[in-house]
């Protein structure tokens, strides 16, 4: 019986893909685990593989077409197995030639290969040669830093607008990632009741003890002793504790997580993007600290996996870097909290018996959907990290 190749749903948000390119065409035969074609959704490209052996009887979605997820793009099956037709996809129109000329003039001339070797679709090449595009001047958004259609585009929509930029009064667009994160980022503040906690965490404690055991265990330690790894590890904690906040709310519907899987908001050139430690509870400091520097550093080189960009169930954003005190984080929804964390700041203070200390503080920043958490809930979760926080050796269990 004949096998339908889906299109794949990527994350919670996913609706509808687009088929990037082929690699297979109709008739040709198939290996279970063979690349036939790449897609992609928003911000990602993922290589789709042939679900059984056999023949690639039908593509049903050709090259740009987009379709929502779970529907047939193509199918796979016996030579002599007849397959229904399924409906045609929606398709971008292409520009006309003259639009071509007025948006874009660029001279091509292209990369020495043997210098480095460009990564890019085989459709992006096309459109990229079409419009008379040099692609080696085109920063890939894809895996591996593969250059897309939508990079191509997002090209094109670039050097339109640095030709228009002296009309002061022009309006500008948006396009590719921050496209998506603008539509995102409205439809969260739409879609949910969003209200912002702010307090600050006491981290002499915390930032005594990484001291402490700098010295005691040198630099072998030094990653799980950063503070992204700590205030992660607090953030676990305090969900376990809470697990109503490890939660997400959409279309209606209330979903409590058993497992905790930690977004890390990481600003890149082109946006931001939430890359995710997966089952976060069950890991040591160690292996939380090299999962955070691994994910971290693919999000800025875009090498990660697509699964490793969604499922999140909480979210961390960190700030304090750029000096920022207090911020509102918005929701990565459907999620229904995030924490926004500041830049360390200090104080003179009174210890307990009554001399003035410095005092080292962390401003925190908790984002909630009041839609089904109370302030009341809200507030104790986040006492709850700040306990941890000041008292660390709380995070080595």
């Amino acid at each position: 019986m004949a096998t339908n190749i889906l299109m794949p749903k990527l994350g919670l948000t996913m609706t509808e893909g687009t088929v990037e390119s082929w690699y297979k065409k109709e008739g040709d035969a198939v290996k279970k685990g063979d690349i036939v074609c790449t897609i992609s959704s928003e911000k990602l490209t993922h290589d789709v593989e042939a679900p059984e052996d056999g023949i690639l009887l039908k593509i049903f979605v050709e090259e740009l077409g987009q379709i929502p997820c779970k529907e047939p793009i193509g199918c796979i099956g016996e030579l002599s197995e007849k397959v229904a037709e399924a409906s045609a996809p929606a398709k971008e129109p292409a520009l006309t030639e003259g639009q071509i000329q007025r948006e874009v003039q660029v001279t091509a001339s292209p990369r020495n290969k043997e210098v480095e070797r460009i990564f890019i679709t085989p459709i992006a090449r096309k459109i990229a040669a079409e419009r008379g595009i040099d692609y080696s001047e085109i920063t890939g958004t894809g895996g591996n830093g593969r250059i897309t259609r939508h990079d191509v585009e997002n090209f094109v929509l670039t050097v339109k607008a640095a030709s228009a930029a002296t009309n002061t009064n022009a309006g500008q667009g948006l396009s590719g990632m921050r496209k998506v994160i603008a539509k995102r980022m409205h439809n969260s503040l739409q879609q949910t009741a969003q209200v912002t906690l702010h307090r600050k965490a006491n981290v002499s404690p915390l930032m005594t003890f990484r001291t402490d055991m700098k010295a005691k265990l040198g630099d072998r330690l030094s990653g799980q002793l950063s503070i992204n790894t700590l205030l992660a590890r607090a953030v676990v904690l305090a969900l376990k504790d809470f697990p109503e906040m490890n939660a997400s709310y959409a279309n209606g519907e209330h979903v409590v997580h058993e497992d905790i899987h930690i977004g890390m908001a990481v600003a890149v050139d082109e946006g931001l993007i939430v890359p995710v430690v997966k089952d976060a509870a069950n890991k040591t400091l160690t292996k939380l600290a090299e999962n955070i520097t691994t994910l971290i550093s693919g999000a800025r080189s875009h090498t990660l996996s697509s699964d490793l960009l969604t499922g999140s169930t909480f979210t961390i954003s960190n700030l304090g870097y750029a000096g920022i005190e207090y911020f509102t984080p918005i929701l990565n929804t459907p999620e229904i909290g995030i924490l926004g964390v500041g830049a360390i700041d200090r104080k003179l203070a009174f210890s307990g018996n009554k001399e003035i200390v410095e005092q080292q503080e962390l401003p925190l920043s908790l984002t909630f959907d009041h839609q089904v958490v109370d302030g009341a809930l809200a507030a104790e979760f986040l006492q709850c990290i700040c306990t941890y926080l000041e008292n660390p050796y709380l995070l080595l269990f």
